[in-house]
């Protein structure tokens, strides 16, 4: 075996999923100090509490006590190489999340076990399944008063369209949650509250001694006897194959805030999850072995060291090795360029790459010559698919407070407009430039960080548009021709795409029936992938 497909088999690459307050980002920590990354947690219950969490580091997360954007944490378990990506979970940010869902090869989905399935898990689940991810279940909060865990596994099922598999289940909950039976090897955590607890100081009980176990804990063993019974009876036993097709959820109960059933999933994610695979290029699907590197940018980053006013571009490592100071190709310009300095990440702390393999996310450097699905490559003019952007539905218009610093807002839109944080529309008549987003809190983090990182206050306002469209055309003088036709809805966006904004839905049916030539598209990637292949 060679040393790139050697190292690419250690790799587990995967992104947790969830809805707002799941607990998705107190796993996320529970997970590193698991694995050694971090010898403390920070805490995510309190706005102004003097530690936070550690994939939290805008200041404006510290402040609301939420996730609004994607951070990537590498690590090292049981000799294998972790990368984990924390996603947001407000509903608003779920762009963001789409695209970091692009460079993972699996998810971990987190329930709240007292409310199941909530909406923005659902819309997570269907990108997930689009692309066939595997998916890992973890049901958290077992130590409060939740729901029934067969009640809990019926509505996944139903939400996922596909059968869970249960790896864990929970003996008890509440104040009266006695632990988790491991139905991998039918062993029994003893669970013990308290945040800093450890799991090697676990107390371990067979589980194959139900008498035992039943005078020890008593009706809830009982219980949780009768429902595995019932789960192995009415559930299919674990596939590894199923589950990496898409088509199975293993589950693991826990509670996250107390450390307990992390230990669990840590070793499936070594055990079951899958290293890397291909990824889908224009002209071929890429393996992970290949010696030749190359990778694609899913997130573009400014600011994360304000000292600095730095910009990094992550990039998802697609096959072959990555070395400092190797010639690389940006497909879309064509220009060489020779990355130096490039980093991995513990969200805010980076350490220099010395190497990197498919799997791997690095933090490349860039003052401006990296966009969004970028595409590098060690010459071969390659160019990865799939990376989403989603026409928006809310606009605003955005106006400075102090008129002299307009250089600032120039630079603080383009910068923000080019990672993604915000879509900015620059009119092609007029002056006017336009915000347009999914959600709300968009605007608010976009305004905070204007003014916190770029010095430029604004004020947004309302703008009368109902959508946008990405459009495009086979013939370049058609597309031409309607351009300069409709100048006053037509707009560039932060990569120069032809946007078409509409007042009204009529307002677009009206339009494709005067210009049946012309192309207008939901994400951005559609109406670029047409233009190449034409």
């Amino acid at each position: 075996m060679s040393l790139i497909a050697r190292e690419v088999s250690r790799r587990r690459t995967f992104a947790i999923i969830s809805h707002p307050d799941a607990g998705k980002t107190t796993l996320t920590e529970k997970l590193l100090l698991f694995a050694g990354a971090i010898q403390i947690a920070g805490s995510v219950k309190a706005r102004k509490a003097s530690r936070h969490a550690t994939s939290d580091w805008m200041e404006i997360e510290k402040q609301r006590g939420i996730s609004v954007a994607s951070s990537v944490m590498q690590m090292e378990y049981r000799a294998c190489v972790i990368n984990l990506l924390d996603t947001p979970g407000h509903q608003d940010f779920s762009e963001d999340t789409y695209r970091v869902l692009t460079a993972v090869d699996a998810a971990l989905m987190v329930i709240d076990a007292a409310n199941g399935v909530e909406e923005q898990t659902r819309r997570l689940i269907e990108v997930c399944r689009a692309r066939k991810t595997p998916i890992l279940t973890f049901i958290n909060k077992l130590d409060r008063e939740v729901r029934a865990p067969l009640e809990l596994l019926d509505e996944i099922e139903a939400a996922l369209g596909m059968p869970c598999a249960p790896l864990a289940w929970p003996i008890g909950q509440g104040k009266r949650f006695h632990g988790i039976y491991n139905l991998r090897d039918n062993s029994v955590r003893v669970f013990r509250p308290g945040e800093d607890r450890r799991a090697e100081n676990d107390e371990i009980l067979d589980g194959r001694d139900g008498a035992r176990l039943s005078a020890r804990f008593g009706m809830e063993y009982e219980q949780a006897a009768e429902e595995m019974e019932l789960a192995r009876e009415a559930m299919p036993a674990f596939s590894r194959e199923d589950f990496l097709a898409g088509q199975q959820t293993p589950v693991f109960f826990g509670s996250a805030i107390n450390n307990f059933g992390v230990r669990e999933v840590l070793d499936a994610l070594v055990d079951i999850a899958p290293p890397p695979g291909a990824k889908p290029a224009l002209t071929r699907a890429v393996l992970p072995e290949e010696e030749k590197f190359s990778g694609v940018v899913f997130k573009i980053q400014a600011n994360m060291d304000p000292a600095h006013r730095d910009r990094v571009a992550f990039v998802r490592v697609a096959s072959g090795r990555f070395e400092p100071g190797m010639r690389l190709k940006i497909r879309r310009t064509g220009k060489d360029f020779r990355p130096n300095n490039v980093v991995s990440f513990l969200s805010q702390r980076r350490e220099r790459v010395e190497e990197a393999f498919a799997g791997d996310i690095i933090g490349v450097a860039t003052h401006g010559g990296l966009q969004l699905g970028d595409t590098l490559t060690e010459g071969e003019s390659l160019q990865f698919i799939g990376l989403p952007f989603f026409a928006p539905e809310l606009f605003r218009a955005v106006e400075l407070a102090d008129p002299m610093k307009s250089k600032q807002l120039a630079r603080g839109l383009q910068e923000l407009g080019e990672e993604g944080a915000i879509q900015v529309f620059r009119p092609l008549m007029g002056s006017l430039t336009l915000l347009g987003a999914i959600g709300a809190l968009q605007f608010e983090v976009a305004a905070h960080r204007l003014k916190s990182e770029y010095g430029a206050e604004t004020r947004l306002s309302a703008a009368n548009y109902a959508g946008a469209r990405w459009v495009s055309c086979r013939d370049p003088v058609e597309l031409n021709r309607f351009v300069h036709a409709n100048g006053a809805k037509m707009f560039l966006d932060a990569a120069g795409a032809h946007t078409y904004l509409m007042t009204s839905r009529f307002d677009l049916d009206l339009t494709r029936e005067r210009w049946p030539n012309i192309e207008f598209h939901l994400m951005r990637e559609h109406a670029g992938l047409l233009l190449q292949q034409g």
